[in-house]
């Protein structure tokens, strides 16, 4: 892949340069967030890794900027331990984070989770045509040959975890799954008890199918168990749980 870190350490910079290069990667570092936006804006970048606390322009403000333009998939990489800074960078746009001091070993093994969603967003028109390629639901419609969506005709921006999480609910339309069932599906990996990362992109699939996020219609909670796609777009009395 083609990855961008924006880091203001210099050493640690360095290391995640060596051994995402090491990976096979090609790899572009910024040691401020404008001159990474800079070479965002310059070259085709599969996936960043970026601080949050950087000089010039922090990583929340670029991955605003980022997610003005495209769905690139971002891991932040932060200092802070505090759940709130977690979630407001999750709801921002980011799809992962890693909170420092980490290990390299789980640095790869996320960048290579963030790779196979890439690839399997990429999905070819040569595949087999015995399954459906357009997934439609309640004015929504998923063409998994050109990995995009529509609602109601219009296309809406998602990220590969946005999209992977509605094509998932879409083939299941009805079923109940837990935080864990989702988490080990879409994520695929063990399931730590993240209920910050799950929560948030839910909430931002919700801002881009729901007519009123606020009161879902489509993505709806069903209350101490999970999350599922209503049978139909309306919502019995009872079924739903305020967002958490």
């Amino acid at each position: 892949m083609r990855i961008l870190i924006a880091e203001d350490e210099k050493e640690l910079l360095e290391l995640l340069k060596d051994n995402l290069l090491r990976e096979g990667n090609d790899v572009f570092i910024a040691e401020n967030g404008k001159v990474a936006w800079e070479i965002f804006e310059r070259e085709k970048i599969d996936l960043c890794i970026l601080d949050i606390m950087m000089p010039e322009m922090d990583g929340l403000k670029l991955v605003l900027k980022i997610r003005e333009k495209k769905e690139t998939p971002v891991i932040f990489l932060t200092a802070r331990g505090d759940e709130t800074d977690k979630v407001l960078g999750l709801s921002l746009g980011a799809d992962d984070y890693l909170v420092k001091p980490f290990s390299m070993a789980e640095l790869k093994a996320r960048v290579q989770v963030q790779a196979r969603h890439l690839q399997k967003r990429d999905i070819s028109v040569d595949e087999s045509h015995s399954k459906a390629t357009v997934l439609s639901y309640g004015g929504l419609n998923l063409d998994l040959d050109e990995a995009v969506c529509y609602k109601n005709d219009k296309l809406i921006i998602l990220s590969a975890k946005e999209f992977f999480l509605l094509k998932f609910f879409m083939e299941n339309v009805g079923r109940v799954f837990t935080k864990k069932q989702i988490y080990n599906a879409v994520w695929e990996e063990e399931y730590l008890y993240d209920e910050n990362t799950i929560m948030a992109h839910l909430s931002r699939l919700r801002s881009k199918i729901e007519d009123d996020p606020k009161n879902p219609s489509l993505l709806i909670t069903i209350r101490g168990i999970g999350y599922k796609l209503s049978a139909s777009p309306k919502v019995k009395a009872g079924e739903v749980d305020e967002q958490k």
